[in-house]
């Protein structure tokens, strides 16, 4: 299956726009535009990615319109693969760690064009407040919108997950990618 799935260039542009807004629906000749492919590439890969049950199809318009299968097996782990590797959360990581000792840092909200979630970026360690919020505002003038972040101590962090506290079980119910974990632990349970 994961020879099927990774097998091209074109199957890898597909993954990253279909899985960049997952209820989406494209049409061949749209995906041709957008994609910057052949027609008969296109049409190769969404055929391969349909057979294993990726994807899946339906005319509307005289048009035959795909969109990404969500009860596909490895669905969530597919996704949590492209949007990773899809994005430069590594370079966060990197330079907020800049900034003092980064533990933890999980990415979500406008970085994984999420409109609804309870922050963007949930940082723990021990950070310069002023320098983190100095890069934050450079952040938000890049995507010209205002970001939520939290910051806390390992110990705060354990401590509110412990208690049950609202906004920490907000965040872990969230989606999120995890761009930086030295804590090594399960974070759901």
């Amino acid at each position: 299956m994961l020879n099927k799935i990774f097998g091209s260039k074109t199957r890898v542009k597909l993954l990253q726009l279909y899985f960049a807004d997952p209820s989406k629906e494209y049409f061949v000749r749209e995906l041709t535009r957008v994609l910057d492919e052949q027609i008969n590439s296109i049409r190769r890969e969404l055929d391969n990615l349909k057979k294993i049950g990726l994807m899946r199809s339906k005319n509307r318009n005289r048009k035959k319109y795909y969109h990404l299968n969500p009860n596909f097996l490895i669905f969530e782990e597919l996704k949590n693969i492209i949007t990773k590797t899809s994005s430069n959360y590594g370079d966060l990581a990197v330079d907020l760690e800049h900034f003092g000792t980064l533990e933890l840092l999980l990415v979500s909200g406008v970085f994984l064009g999420t409109k609804e979630s309870p922050t963007d970026l949930l940082l723990i360690g021990e950070l310069d407040r002023r320098e983190l919020e100095g890069y934050i505002r450079k952040l938000e003038r890049k995507f010209n919108r205002e970001l939520k972040y939290a910051l806390m101590t390992k110990e705060d962090y354990l401590f509110r997950k412990n208690c049950q506290d609202k906004f920490i079980k907000n965040v872990l119910e969230s989606r999120y990618v995890i761009a930086l974990d030295k804590l090594n632990f399960n974070f759901r349970n």
